[in-house]
């Protein structure tokens, strides 16, 4: 990245896989005018900033979980009130479906609480992948860690997209979780691409992590053999009786550097305010759609946790003179931006496509 005296809105932008923490640290150092500038300018390079992505999110297995996720309401090991439920039937998660299509819906994306789905498992999901294709919707899955086989049966039954997330820096991962390495998520990372499948993958901050551990987050995914298609950046949502309850909040303007960051990392990736946002002002999201954010989730819940409702959104979007991303539903690939979704509530897993 250029110099500050350097830069000029209408360089082009190639993106990098060779990214060092120092210059991520530098970047995240810039004085914050500059820094939105460069994003900015950055985006409109592979976007319309006016334009912006919206999704939302069905658990179709929620609670229970083993791991020791230090954020997550989910695992077992902490009392947060969250009870342990079955996997849905398939023509549950399809009824949920055509609502979502009723209402507009191009992309739906289903998650579960697991470690790692078992052998036996994937037959049933890949039933509701093949199921919702069938409607004419994208399809999204968030299931834990997959073994080569796995992600290539979900790529057979239909899935387009898998989440999966590196949480954040690889230095300050041992704090947050125990139960499983950072290189087991490159590794289903991995059998996701080559399975053929898009990739979603972020992390969240606001987890008592550094500034530099924030630059070595953002790193660690902008060098990354493939960028993320789609980002998620996560606020850190506090929930009383997980471990980071009581964590010093974020400060915000840290947070529309992170996204900032990101969109000058990974200019062709979709950059996406996730958890968090029913804590954010109207002008912290607009700071960050300034920033190079270009994708929000939708509805009354992100999981277990609260996000502004639809109508709340939608008189941001006017105020601000944002519009819904385009959407294009094809009938191979399904390779298009835009995504909204039906009333889906669920999980409260950070592994948010």
């Amino acid at each position: 990245m250029p110099a500050v005296s350097e830069f000029r809105a209408g360089d082009a932008v190639t993106p990098r896989h060779d990214w060092t923490r120092t210059e991520v640290e530098a970047l995240l150092d810039l004085p914050l005018p500059e820094l939105l500038f460069r994003a900015a300018s950055v985006h409109r390079q592979s976007f319309d900033p006016a334009e912006v992505q919206i999704s939302t999110l069905l658990s179709v297995k929620t609670g229970g979980c083993p791991e020791d996720c230090a954020y997550c309401p989910q695992a077992q090991r902490y009392d947060t009130g969250v009870d342990a439920q079955k996997l849905m039937e398939t023509e549950a998660v399809l009824e949920k479906a055509r609502q979502a299509k009723a209402a507009g819906a191009s992309r739906f994306c289903m998650g579960a609480a697991w470690r790692s789905p078992k052998d036996r498992d994937i037959p049933k999901v890949a039933a509701m992948i093949a199921g919702v294709k069938s409607l004419g919707l994208e399809t999204c899955a968030t299931l834990g860690m997959l073994s080569g086989d796995q992600a290539q049966a979900l790529k057979d039954a239909g899935l387009d997209y898998y989440n999966h997330n590196i949480d954040t820096d690889p230095e300050h991962y041992g704090s947050i979780i125990r139960t499983r390495e950072l290189q087991d998520r490159f590794d289903t990372l991995g059998h996701v691409r080559d399975a053929g499948l898009k990739t979603c993958c972020g992390g969240i901050v606001g987890m008592g992590e550094t500034r530099r551990q924030r630059a070595g987050f953002l790193q660690t995914l902008a060098t990354m053999p493939a960028h993320p298609d789609s980002v998620p950046i996560n606020r850190l949502v506090q929930v009383e009786g997980t471990p980071l309850h009581g964590t010093a909040e974020l400060d915000p303007f840290e947070f529309v550097r992170t996204i900032a960051v990101a969109r000058l990392l990974m200019p062709k990736s979709m950059v996406r305010l996730s958890a968090g946002r029913e804590q954010m002002s109207d002008e912290l999201q607009a700071l960050c759609f300034s920033a190079g954010a270009n994708s929000i989730f939708h509805g009354e819940k992100l999981l277990t946790t609260g996000n502004p409702d639809v109508a709340h959104d939608q008189a941001l979007f006017d105020r601000l003179g944002l519009r819904v991303m385009e959407v294009t539903v094809d009938a191979e690939g399904h390779d298009h931006g835009g995504t909204v979704h039906a009333d889906i509530v669920g999980q409260p897993r950070s592994c948010v496509a």
